[in-house]
Parts: C-alpha cells; sequence; structure tokens
C-alpha cells in the first residue's frame, strides 16, 4: 500500500495502515503542530564589538504533531476492542512511519513519523461505546511534509543526432523536404519541478554501463561525482537525505566521490523548476546508461 492511499476523504488522518476520521470508529476536532512553522534552530552570533549580530543559518527541528480531542464510537461493550486496535496500531517502535493528513478537499500531506504517545480516556461513557477528550502525539524526525505523489524524471548520457546520409540516392525527384536527419539525439539534460516551499533531498540512481557518472544541478551549481566503473546490471543509488551511496543496494560506494562533489545532504532541489545535466567521463557515452531522480515535493 503506498503512503496516504487511505486517506480519501476531508478529515482522515493514516498512520501507517491505520486510519481515523470519517467513516471510522475514531474521530478528531483538531490538529496541532502540522500548518505552523517546526522550531528553528538559529546559527546566529553576536557582533562582538557592535550593535545586532551576524546572521546565521537557520536549520529546522523535528516537527511535533497532536491529534487532540478524539472521540470513540462503538456498539456497547465494543470499546476495548477498539482501543487496543488502536494501541496496536500506534505502539512505540523505532522505525518511522507514513503519516498523511487530509484537511479538506485538496491533496493530502504527509511524513515520516513516530507516535510517540496515545491516551483514550476512561469514563463512565466507556462500556456504553462512548470516550472522549483522547490525544496522539507524534514526531517527525524530518519537519518537512510532502505531496503523496513519487515523481521519478530520468536522462541518458549526451550523444549526437546522426544526421543526415548523403550518400542515399535521393530519387528522380531530388531531395524532398523535411529532410530525414534521423531520430534526435540526447542532451543528458532533464527538468525537476518542486512543487513545495522546501528543499528537497532526492533518491538518485546511476545505471551501468558507465565510467565515473555525475549529475550537475545546474540551477545551484552543485554536482555529485562518483569515481566508479558501473556494468549494465549495477546501479548505484545515492540517498541526499541519509548521505550514503550503494552500489546495488548493499555495498557502500561513499569513498568514491570525488574533489568536485559537494556533501550528498547539500544536494537538494529548491522550490520550483531545477535543471540537471547527467554526465560521465571522455569516452564513457553508451546510450543504456542513465540516471533517474526520485522525490516528492516538500513542503514547510
Amino acid at each position: 500500500m503506498a503512503p496516504g492511499d487511505l486517506a480519501r476523504a476531508a478529515g482522515h488522518i493514516q498512520f501507517g495502515d491505520f486510519l481515523i476520521g470519517p467513516g471510522t470508529p475514531v474521530r478528531w476536532k483538531g490538529v496541532a503542530g502540522w500548518e505552523e512553522t517546526p522550531g528553528v534552530d538559529s546559527g546566529t552570533v553576536p557582533r562582538s564589538s557592535a550593535h545586532g549580530a551576524f546572521p546565521g543559518a537557520l536549520l529546522a527541528q523535528p516537527r511535533t504533531i497532536t491529534v487532540n480531542d478524539l472521540v470513540l464510537r462503538t456498539e456497547p461493550g465494543a470499546m476495548s476492542a477498539a482501543v487496543r486496535a488502536l494501541a496496536a496500531a500506534h505502539a512505540l517502535r523505532d522505525d518511522e512511519l507514513p503519516l498523511a493528513i487530509k484537511l479538506d478537499d485538496g491533496p493530502a500531506l504527509m511524513c515520516w513519523a513516530r507516535c510517540l504517545r496515545y491516551s483514550v480516556p476512561v469514563a463512565s461513557g466507556y462500556r456504553i461505546g462512548v470516550a472522549e477528550g483522547g490525544a496522539l502525539l507524534f514526531e517527525a524526525t524530518d519537519p518537512r511534509r510532502y505531496s503523496l505523489v513519487e515523481q521519478r524524471v530520468e536522462a541518458r548520457l549526451p550523444r549526437p543526432e546522426p544526421g543526415l546520409d548523403w550518400h542515399l540516392d535521393p530519387g528522380p525527384e531530388g531531395l524532398v523536404w523535411p529532410l530525414d536527419f534521423g531520430p534526435p539525439g540526447s542532451t543528458g539534460g532533464m527538468t525537476a519541478t518542486n512543487e513545495g516551499d522546501a528543499p528537497v533531498s532526492p533518491l538518485i540512481e546511476f545505471r551501468g554501463p558507465v565510467d565515473r557518472p555525475s549529475l550537475t544541478n545546474i540551477t545551484t551549481g552543485d554536482v555529485i561525482e562518483y569515481d566508479i566503473v558501473l556494468d549494465a546490471a549495477d546501479v548505484l543509488t545515492v540517498d541526499t537525505s541519509a548521505g550514503t551511496v550503494l552500489l546495488n543496494g548493499t555495498t557502500s560506494r561513499l569513498g568514491t566521490v570525488t574533489g568536485r562533489s559537494v556533501p550528498e545532504s547539500v544536494f537538494t532541489l529548491l522550490p520550483g523548476t531545477s535543471t540537471l545535466a547527467y554526465r560521465a567521463a571522455p569516452g564513457s557515452s553508451d546510450p543504456r546508461s542513465s540516471v533517474a531522480l526520485i522525490f516528492r515535493s516538500a513542503y514547510w
């Protein structure tokens, strides 16, 4: 199941495969920490001999989301089963799950989070199938929110057009327009559009055969390049969020990074459209080689 597949109606909140909101036994009345800026760590430092300060980098802290005022309604005597299902879906765990929230008729947004706490008050209505005032507390270590739609754009190494074959017999009528210059060549270029308002860290896949693959973000000037030879069956996966470089999903090749490269975590797609170029070592031009960018639009 893809993240957020069940969050189809306004008011739906999906955590992993568990859905609350309209049409479920669990409703909610408020969400805090979703439509607001996360906390910020500021690198600003005071000036030592003048008024004011030197502006530093602003880095967002983890996002805390609270689903407030839960209302559970079941058949009389069935409340404990509903609470156990809620508890099992929100149990403490080390890994993060997709948390998708659809507030209105617009598209849902999602993040990856863990549930730190759940509560369901037990009062007199519990035995007849009513519990009110509960809450769910989530923490997302990546504070950005993302589109449910995952984008994938690809490019191949540059190659020229074959051009017009001047050795062909033009026939009795001579050359006839439009002339056939052959299929268009590849420029090695591509564009990626981040429709959100936050920079996004893409997943990058280099596929062989290729020698010393590189990808340049022409919009920012950032380059990532690896001094490695990939065979036709090889895939070099660069996770710019985690800062990892894996060959065929298992072996780290972070040590093959060249001096031209920026740190993987720096290679991001800014809001708007970015233009990128795929290149390789001189003489490496196999048309089977490709690079793919996989990402979701990101929002604060």
